[in-house]
């Protein structure tokens, strides 16, 4: 149920507050499962080990790893804009990095411009499923990393659920082929229904360029 109310997130007896692109809202609190997936289990390993890894950085890497989180400020579930610690900030670029195939870093990334990929989507149950992007090929050691949704209806225009699928080779050239993989996360594609892509350029020192989302309905 939708309201209006200051900010708020988390459960209280049976009530769950939330936020979404159309304000603050109420549900029924439902109970959390916990699959632990390969993925999840992935991803709970890593994030262990990036703890141990930060532990062992110096007194002054530690120092410049808090100043970069406080420079660079997000947006969180509330809207609200906060400012990630040193930890937080080390931890979300190596896991970037991490994901992408790329080696840790224990600096964290200089500001430079990054732009943003132009994306297009190609996509029929054949499968044939290929994004293309601009400019190519990648360069300075460049990867593409790509998520996707589910297939969902033709007449959605929103997702809220992307998942990792495949990062492109360093330098990549246009288009990559996420059909195998995507068919390993979700299973065959579907004529009729609607996928969403995310994409960014990540470079091997952690900089990232902004995520670009496109969809199309399968041919």
């Amino acid at each position: 149920m939708k309201k209006l109310d200051v900010p708020q997130s988390g459960s209280q007896a049976n009530t769950t507050a939330s936020r979404n692109r159309f304000g603050q809202y109420d549900r029924t609190r439902a109970v959390p499962v916990n699959p632990n997936s390969a993925r999840q289990s992935l991803s709970r390993s890593r994030l262990s080990e990036l703890s141990v890894a930060w532990r062992a950085l110096s007194d002054a890497e530690r120092i410049s790893w808090n100043e970069y989180g406080s420079a660079h400020p997000r947006t969180d579930s509330l809207g609200q804009t906060v400012a990630p610690t040193g930890h937080q900030s080390f931890v979300g670029v190596n896991s970037g990095l991490v994901n992408a195939g790329l080696a840790q870093v224990t600096a964290p990334p200089v500001d430079i411009d990054l732009p943003a990929p132009e994306l297009v989507l190609t996509v029929a149950a054949s499968p044939t499923f290929s994004v293309a992007f601009a400019p190519t090929p990648l360069s300075g050691g460049a990867k593409m990393v790509i998520q996707a949704s589910p297939s969902i209806s033709a007449g959605r225009s929103f997702n809220g659920d992307y998942r990792f699928i495949q990062a492109s080779a360093a330098d990549a050239v246009s288009p990559v082929n996420i059909a195998a993989a995507y068919a390993a996360k979700f299973g065959a594609l579907a004529s009729g229904l609607r996928v969403f892509v995310r994409a960014y350029v990540i470079l091997p020192s952690g900089q990232r360029s902004v995520g670009v989302v496109v969809s199309k309905v399968i041919a």
